[in-house]
């Protein structure tokens, strides 16, 4: 733990995401205001002491949507990467491990999948499924799957030859065993790596859907919402942009530090 610390990248990521992360965490369950409750008396009120980011447009509290808001955008930033990592994993461990026409047919649709970009595809199913939180993170997740799988398969492909994996075999473990008990946490790494950058890309792609008005509705705040809802009010509210937008600034140049660091990317 103390060589953690001394890197560098480590412990900057690991503070600039705990500045986001714990007042988000916070917001999940208490705000300091109602977070869609408006006040016409406080209409772009400046920041105060009672209210340190100020008020929006409809006198809501900006801290207080800020709090909530990046509550939402972590959650389907880890529901995102949850629902890729665990399908793809799954693909990807049986195509990498078995190869032959099962790994074929599997990689030829995956590769078609991947060739769209991963924003692209969201849209897709966000068009099918319509919008909202569950929604854009059914998609979000249903859209980061082949990249996971094409990492998992060419860890798979590499592992199934090496002496431990032969080991397992000759011993009398069962495939499953070899693939989920042997092989997988040996690829902990590469997977803790990917899914940093895949929240990341979650977390981007959450904001700019939002921003464009086909993710999170109002009235849930999220910070790609709350951007979008500043863009007409910057020059007599900057406030309403500046907050949200540092928030996702500092959380993704922090998960961006973490996953560069040498605790994560050493093998």
């Amino acid at each position: 733990m103390k060589r953690a610390f001394k890197d560098f990248n480590f412990t900057l990521g690991l503070i600039l995401t705990a500045i986001v992360l714990i007042p988000a965490i916070i917001g999940i369950f208490w705000t300091p205001y109602s977070t869609e409750t408006m006040d016409n008396a406080m209409k772009m009120a400046g920041a105060s002491l009672s209210h340190p980011f100020g008020c929006d447009n409809f006198g809501r509290d900006i801290l207080s949507r800020v709090m909530a808001g990046t509550g939402t955008t972590l959650i389907i930033g880890l529901g995102t990467v949850f629902i890729g990592t665990l399908i793809g994993t799954i693909i990807g461990a049986f195509t990498g491990y078995y190869g032959g026409l099962v790994d074929d047919i599997f990689m030829r649709f995956n590769d078609v999948m991947f060739s769209f970009p991963s924003l692209l595809l969201a849209l897709v199913f966000v068009a099918i499924m319509g919008s909202g939180r569950i929604q854009l993170l059914i998609a979000l997740g249903i859209a980061f799957i082949p990249s996971y799988v094409r990492i998992v398969r060419a860890e798979y492909v590499r592992a199934r030859n090496l002496d431990y994996v032969k080991s397992a075999s000759l011993a009398g473990a069962s495939d499953l065993r070899i693939m989920f008990v042997h092989i997988l946490p040996n690829i902990v790494k590469v997977l803790i790596n990917s899914i940093l950058i895949g929240f990341n890309n979650a977390v981007l792609a959450e904001a700019g859907l939002s921003f464009l008005g086909i993710g999170v509705q109002p009235p849930v705040a999220s910070l790609g919402r709350m951007l979008s809802d500043a863009q007409t009010y910057l020059f007599n509210a900057p406030g309403m942009a500046l907050a949200p937008g540092l928030t996702l600034i500092v959380m993704v140049l922090g998960i961006s530090l973490l996953g560069k660091s040498k605790v994560i990317t050493d093998r």
